[in-house]
């Protein structure tokens, strides 16, 4: 029953972080739309560090490896950037 219950929370979880990063490539997607109607880089290096910056901050609050949010953060940015580069073709 132990193990039951984590793996119900666990799939809670799941579901709350796919919902979540639909919602984060939403407003993403927003945004390369309006970069390549005013014609911006698809890319923000700048803002990108701070985002990286913040979120290892964020990770070491909430006791996470902030190395393992740093990638999942560059993960999520590199796809952006992607979505971004598709918006201005």
């Amino acid at each position: 029953m132990l193990l039951k219950g984590h793996r119900e929370s666990i799939d809670r979880l799941d579901a709350i972080l796919v919902y979540t990063l639909a919602e984060r490539f939403k407003h993403t997607q927003a945004v390369g739309v309006l970069k390549a109607q005013h014609d911006l880089p698809p890319s923000d290096p700048a803002r990108e560090e701070k985002q990286i910056a913040r979120l290892e901050d964020l990770a070491v609050q909430a006791d996470l490896d902030p190395d393992f949010a740093k990638k999942f953060l560059n993960f999520i940015i590199q796809e952006v950037i992607r979505h971004h580069k598709e918006h201005q073709n």
